[in-house]
């Protein structure tokens, strides 16, 4: 169980992020046209998991606007946004936005938040995905994580994209 904070109150989730050096969990996410997105739809690109509660708050918005610039320079990446708002409302947020260097998925049906560990176990939040950064490479192996230690603090990007090179 990772414990982090939400705004310096006590939150948990239900394990650890996946170590370095395994290999992601494969995922069913839905992207803004319904379509199921798995770790195929990505096959021999490298990752980056840009996992966040929900895109209606300013961090998580933030976190999607700062990989979405960061994404265009980098070859062979795919930047992966990952909650579980409905696919209506990333697509929405998406557009209005302008974020199309980026994949923006919905985790409501799946287990992906589950599987890697990172559903919210208490708090207000519970149900939700916590803040944190997976990075994979092109064969999918885990080469960075961050479990972001208070929700309301942005990730740090740089570190989630030099693990990249």
């Amino acid at each position: 169980m990772s414990n982090i904070t939400l705004k310096g109150n006590a939150v948990n989730t239900i394990g650890t992020l996946p170590s370095v050096g395994t290999t992601i969990n494969d995922f069913a996410l839905v992207d803004s046209g319904l379509n199921v997105k798995t770790l195929e739809s990505f096959e021999g690109k490298k990752k980056v998991f840009n996992i966040f509660p929900s895109i209606d708050t300013p961090t998580c918005a933030s976190s999607a606007r700062k990989f979405n610039e960061e994404a265009s320079s980098l070859d062979n990446t795919v930047v992966i946004n990952v909650s579980k708002d409905l696919p209506f409302a990333l697509g929405r947020f998406c557009a209005a936005e302008g974020l199309n260097n980026v994949e923006t998925l919905s985790d409501f049906r799946s287990s992906f938040g589950d599987d890697n560990q990172l559903t919210i176990a208490d708090s207000p939040l519970k149900g939700l995905l916590s803040r944190a950064v997976i990075v994979t490479d092109a064969d999918n192996k885990v080469v960075y994580t961050e479990q972001v230690s208070e929700i309301a603090d942005e990730p740090n990007y740089e570190a989630a994209l030099s693990a990249l090179k």
